[in-house]
């Protein structure tokens, strides 16, 4: 895989002083070991957090630079680490690096997990410190077998340079890092879904609170963080609280960089590191160097297949999470795709949710029973046997399983492509109709759905 980090305009070569997530990247694509890592400024970061930073230091350092999550929710991570009990007799901790990337169209991590394993190591160790955790998980997507084996030697590097194990770099600090390898399921990119699948259990979202923090892995202290928030730890301690911040373009409220693409019909898909508050026409002309000759961008989706799609008249929206929810979604994953003219939105949507409702739990029924039920719509209107009032009924399942009415947001993830659909699109479904159908005479009432 191979990326770039400025468009066919921009001849700015990546540096630490303004990429540093990829400054470290090799252009012929191959994984930077331990030797060619260290030679640029690798484990400076985790030396001075270890030697020099108390862990509430790093957390206050984390939080005042306003490090968000990279997975797609945005919580602040230095108020997730505060979460974390302060008596010290909790003195088994575990951290736990989300590396379950199943959102569709979303492959950034992978990318930092293969090209730049050793990033991902030094973060988990920086934050273990902070955390005060000695054991740590790569909860890693079980067909990403390249990245695992690359993790795997990198840790074992890691290992036999004292930077994991035992009295980590003569500081007194234990720390053993395991990969993880999941059996394959979206839901455990909820972080307490992944906790019951790494505790050997099924892999369903559990009641909260407690939280984490308070009862995780096997009851203990835990905390769960996403591959691109824990590799954007070493620059923070590293560099600093204020250069940290200074990255962002004016005007966004979310700090530092962020890994963004666009895929789809476009002349040069692709991933790039750039600040929080660009445009995303800058993403999507600059970058991604618009739509292929021939087709004409219809709507984008900013973040995977469980953000709402938009019009081409909102890529001036800027790409962070609040400025992309002024223009009516969420920011998500922030790797865009483009859907070009030639695209039924039917087709897309059933594609959508079948995925969904195929990776559905099935705890609670609002989600188990409704994605399938709208599935089932979809396939009708796309082969134009619809029945009138299906499109309300699609409607109706857009509301009733959004959020607070599931028991995560699996569904309100689901439903929010297929909302937007609906309203700016809702021409194409209606062409699905049949002329010659009555209304489903046999469906149940919808009140029986929840």
């Amino acid at each position: 895989m191979k990326l770039s980090s400025f468009g066919p305009a921009n001849t700015t070569p990546r540096s630490a002083e303004t990429h540093p997530l990829t400054w470290r990247l090799r252009d012929d694509g191959d994984t930077v070991w331990l030797t060619e890592y260290e030679s640029k400024n690798g484990y400076a970061a985790a030396r001075k957090a270890l030697a020099q930073m108390a862990p509430d230091e790093i957390v206050g350092a984390v939080k005042d630079a306003g490090l968000k999550g990279r997975g797609g929710a945005g919580f602040p991570t230095g108020v997730k680490w505060s979460l974390m009990p302060k008596d010290e007799k909790q003195n088994v901790r575990y951290l736990l690096c989300n590396a379950d990337e199943m959102e569709p169209n979303t492959w950034k991590d992978r990318l930092l997990m293969e090209q730049l394993p050793h990033l991902l190591v030094e973060g988990m160790l920086i934050s273990a410190r902070a955390l005060k955790a000695s054991t740590g998980y790569i909860f890693l997507r079980g067909e990403y077998v390249d990245a695992a084996r690359i993790l795997n030697r990198a840790i074992d590097e890691a290992r036999a340079a004292g930077l994991i194990g035992k009295n980590v770099l003569g500081t007194g600090f234990d720390f053993e890092l395991h990969v993880h390898t999941g059996a394959g399921r979206y839901i455990c990119g909820e972080e307490t879904a992944l906790i019951n699948s790494l505790e050997g259990r099924r892999a369903n979202p559990r009641s909260k609170p407690p939280f984490p923090a308070a009862v995780g892995v096997w009851g203990k202290p835990t905390c769960v963080n996403n591959v691109e928030t824990l590799c954007n730890v070493p620059a923070i301690i590293g560099s600093g609280v204020d250069w940290y911040k200074s990255l962002a373009r004016a005007g966004s409220e979310d700090h530092g960089t962020k890994l963004m693409g666009f895929s789809g019909k476009v002349k040069n898909p692709g991933v790039w590191e750039l600040p929080f508050g660009v445009t995303a026409r800058e993403l999507f002309e600059d970058h991604a160097g618009g739509m292929r000759d021939g087709y004409t961008l219809k709507c984008w989706q900013p973040g995977g297949a469980g953000t709402g799609f938009l019009l081409p008249d909102t890529l001036s929206a800027q790409m962070y999470a609040g400025g992309i929810a002024k223009v009516g979604t969420r920011m998500g994953t922030g790797l865009a795709l483009a859907v070009d003219d030639t695209i039924s939105m039917v087709s897309l949507l059933r594609n959508m949710e079948e995925f969904f409702a195929r990776e559905s739990c099935g705890w609670c029924t609002p989600c188990r029973d409704g994605l399938p039920w709208s599935v089932k719509l979809l396939r009708a209107l796309e082969k134009g046997e619809g029945c009138p009032g299906d499109i309300e009924i699609l409607q109706q399942l857009v509301e009733f399983l959004g959020p607070g009415k599931t028991y995560c947001a699996h569904a309100p993830g689901a439903v929010e492509p297929l909302g937007t659909a609906l309203r700016h699109f809702r021409s194409e479904f209606e062409q699905g109709i049949s002329a010659t159908a009555s209304p489903r005479s046999e469906r149940p009432a919808m009140t029986g759905v929840l």
